[in-house]
């Protein structure tokens, strides 16, 4: 076997660990693994990704539901607009842009550079927001649950657009607007966001049955491989302190994106 292949494999468990350890992260990771180890087109990439982490994330929310951690009534008020949005993306937006998609003088920016771009942009608004550890007040255990049912629906819709485009769980986006709009304790926060990821992705996924040819034998390893890794992380996460991961981890995405960025639009 490619010594290649053996590596994006690898790197489908520290995925699943990824997912275990902070409830989120998985697909940040996912997407450059495929496109840059393993040799996906970044488009496909974004679906194999869809798959992954909501496949993973599903088996992570279990674990969460037999803990009484996942508060239904905001993942529902959460998940509806985001399933939508995230279906419809797929299934029409991502399939309708134009390839290439503009140029600038002599520069012609190709759909899958803008994807990756815009991904990479992505992944520095998540590291910022993890390396901030910013103390929130309302955020202990015994905090009532309160609803912003609209900015909620708003948040949903906006974290399953983008969903759509990058492939991407949104999880870094969705706790942090469990725990501000809904106030939601972290840990509630974690395993209502799994459950949230979990079925927006796999519902996107099937927007894109349909549009693109889907090489399961490798997405179903991938995938066993990274389920292995949500259980690795689950019980690592009772080891680790989680501040101290949760912004290491954030390091390790600012990096990436700016590598992603110069190799997209430098060739570095």
């Amino acid at each position: 076997m490619d010594v290649l292949i053996l590596i994006g494999y690898a790197a489908a468990i520290i995925i699943g660990v990824s997912l275990g350890l902070i409830g989120g992260g998985g697909s940040i990771l996912t997407v450059p693994v495929l496109v840059y180890i393993l040799g996906v087109d970044p488009v496909l990439a974004t679906a194999y990704s869809l798959f992954v982490v909501g496949s993973t994330s599903l088996v992570g929310a279990g674990n969460y539901m037999r803990q009484g951690l996942v508060d239904y009534k905001t993942a529902l008020v959460f998940a509806i607009p985001s399933f939508i949005a995230v279906f419809l993306t797929r299934k029409f937006l991502v399939p309708w842009l134009p390839d290439p998609l503009f140029t600038v003088g002599e520069t012609i920016v190709s759909k899958n550079m803008g994807i990756m771009v815009f991904f990479a942009i992505i992944m520095l608004a998540a590291s910022f927001s993890m390396i901030r550890s910013k103390k929130c007040k309302d955020c202990d255990e015994e905090s009532e649950v309160k609803f912003n049912i609209p900015m909620i629906a708003l948040e949903g819709s906006v974290v399953g657009l983008i969903t759509g485009i990058v492939g991407a769980g949104g999880g870094f986006l969705i706790i942090p607007a469990l725990v501000i709009l809904a106030r939601l304790p972290m840990k509630l926060a974690v395993g209502t966001s799994l459950l949230i990821i979990a079925a927006k992705s796999l519902i996107g996924f099937l927007g894109d049955v349909s549009n693109q040819t889907i090489d399961w034998n490798m997405l179903l390893i991938f995938t066993g491989l990274s389920v292995v890794g949500i259980f690795i992380g689950s019980a690592l996460s009772k080891k680790i302190n989680d501040k101290a991961l949760k912004k290491g981890f954030g390091w390790f995405v600012l990096i990436m994106g700016i590598y992603i960025i110069g190799k997209e639009l430098f060739g570095a």
